[in-house]
């Protein structure tokens, strides 16, 4: 009986490693791939279009090529991610009260100068000094509200903000360049604009100034090393070149040699021969720019356009894609609201009116706008008025070429409109500004702020004197505005703003086209690129950390199915 047990658990145990064994060959072998991973070297060239001035962010605001080398070189107190969301940049952690007017901020312990200094609130305040001052290039209007801004320097690494009433978009003003007071602090008003420092600077940001590249004595770039005491996320790369060049032509023949690995700016007019480029990407992001229709909805001569329905027809007899298509060389996105897509605060849900001729002239018969029975081709109403009204535009030769596209659509469905080309500075300060006009095709520029804010163009209390210049009256979407400006909580802000933009969508009180795109090229061999939505076209670089031009191979972990 002994035997017989054992001979049994014998043949168990047989049996069990033949199973296994069998399982173990039917997987096959394990793999364990080698992937390139991102690592520390390399230099990244790029043909910066534009000239270069003075390396400073105060003295930078009309000068988009130092604005792009400065992004590298300064800090903020903040910053915006690619949504337009106010994070951290100097400061470590910041928070505000609940009714939004005060403002407390915590520098990073380990934010230091280039130089080896550390940052402290002495060097926010000082540069704040200097913003409101002659010597600095910031707008008036930004000098104006920071002259109303009270600043308590709590502790070498602590400050406080008051504001004189609450002011969502206030963190938009904490993003300037900071300058370290240690070093220009002896430098007198009078001699801030031709300083040295302007050519030598000295930041916090990831990139420091190493060397100036000097051609027939003139400045044709600038180089920078990486900040090895960075107090983010250190870059991959270690040293970036900036040469300059008059335009993206020139800048395309220079990647052609073999000069760059970047083009700053790739412009319409050598698109086509950039993309045919075999080893060069070309990346695109909106700009903060909108393209519309405005109607001027207090104009007695156009009282008709005071008609949602009607202003709803007029742009389903809009061709807005061919616009895009046919006139800006496909370098623009369709506009369906007020709010920048790709923004926090922008909200996808609103209706897309799609072009449809028919439609328009469904809805306008409707309306009773019929054709005259002696056979014009202008509709007229009841009364044998026309439907016809001026339409303002830019004389260059992009925006003539849309307006006359745009009276050719209109044309189709019974509307007469008449062009009137003015050059832009009259059209804002004789037609917009003065509401002297019935309708106008222009651009609205957000440039350099992230937030949104729509107050200052949609509320009712701009549209004497202010920037509404349609003048749209609609005391429930100027409610919503009016508190997702004084709001600190996101999420409710969010909420006010889809609410506008629905408001908006129903309304139309003019007509949203196309949103403008940057286009910028680099080279195959830069790993991890991504373009954010722009605010400024330095905001390319926001992402630059996680560029990198060697890599290192790594074992991936490949977990071992169970038998």
């Amino acid at each position: 009986m002994l035997m017989k047990r054992l001979r049994w658990q014998i043949l168990v145990v047989v049996v069990t490693l033949v199973l296994v064994g069998i399982l173990l060959l039917s997987q096959g072998p394990v793999i364990t791939p080698i992937l390139p991973q991102a690592a520390s070297g390399g230099v990244y060239t790029e043909g910066l279009v534009g000239a270069m001035g003075r390396l400073n962010p105060m003295l930078d605001w009309n000068n988009s090529a130092d604005r792009d080398v400065n992004r590298l070189i300064y800090s903020g107190v903040m910053r915006f991610d690619a949504r337009g969301m106010p994070e951290p940049d100097l400061a470590e952690s910041w928070g505000t009260t609940a009714d939004g007017t005060i403002y407390n901020f915590s520098l990073r312990p380990n934010a230091v100068w280039h130089d080896g200094s550390p940052v402290i609130s002495d060097d926010i305040i000082f540069t704040i000094e200097l913003m409101k001052s002659p010597a600095s290039f910031y707008p008036q209007d930004v000098k104006d509200l920071w002259s109303k801004v009270e600043i308590i320097r709590l502790n070498d690494k602590a400050l406080q903000f008051k504001i004189p009433e609450p002011y969502a978009p206030f963190l938009d003003y904490m993003t300037f360049g900071v300058l370290p007071k240690h070093l220009l602090e002896s430098i007198p008003i009078d001699q801030f604009l031709n300083a040295e420092f302007n050519l030598k600077p000295i930041g916090s940001g990831p990139f420091k100034f190493d060397h100036l590249l000097i051609d027939n004595g003139q400045v044709g770039g600038v180089v920078l090393v990486r900040n090895e005491q960075y107090h983010l996320q250190k870059p991959f790369v270690e040293q970036v070149i900036f040469k300059y060049y008059s335009t993206s032509a020139a800048a395309l023949d220079a990647f052609q040699a073999g000069e760059v690995a970047g083009i700053s700016r790739v412009t319409d007019d050598v698109l086509p021969q950039a993309l045919a480029e075999p080893n060069l990407s070309i990346y695109t992001s909106r700009l903060p720019q909108m393209g519309f229709v405005l109607f001027n909805l207090s104009n007695p001569e156009v009282a008709f356009l005071q008609e949602a329905k009607l202003r709803r027809a007029l742009l389903l007899g809009l061709n807005r894609q061919r616009l895009i298509d046919a006139f800006m060389q496909g370098q623009a996105i369709p506009l369906d609201g007020p709010i920048l897509p790709g923004s926090w605060a922008h909200y996808d849900g609103v209706e897309k009116i799609p072009y449809d001729a028919d439609m328009a002239i469904a809805l306008l018969k409707e309306l009773g706008y019929t054709l005259p029975a002696d056979g014009g081709a202008v509709r007229v109403d009841k009364d044998g008025k026309p439907l016809a009204f001026s339409l303002v535009h830019p004389d260059d030769d992009v925006h003539t070429k849309m307006a006359q596209s745009i009276q050719e659509n209109w044309a189709k469905i019974g509307v007469q409109a008449n062009l009137i080309p003015v050059p832009y500075a009259s059209l804002q300060n004789d037609y917009l500004v003065k509401r002297a006009y019935q309708a106008a095709l222009v651009e609205l520029a957000l440039p350099r702020t992230p937030d949104p804010d729509p107050y200052p163009f949609w509320h009712q209390a701009e549209a004497t004197g202010g920037q509404n210049y349609s003048q749209w009256d609609n005391r429930s979407a100027s409610e919503y505005l009016e508190q997702a400006r004084v709001t600190t909580d996101f999420g409710l802000r969010a909420r006010l703003y889809r609410n506008f933009q629905v408001i908006f969508a129903r309304e139309l009180p003019s007509l949203p086209l196309y949103v403008p795109v940057y286009s910028y090229g680099v080279n195959d061999t830069v790993q991890g690129m991504q373009m954010p939505p722009l605010y400024d076209p330095s905001d390319r670089f926001l992402l630059i950390s996680q560029w990198y031009l060697v890599t290192r191979r790594a074992l991936e972990t490949t977990p071992t199915p169970a038998p």
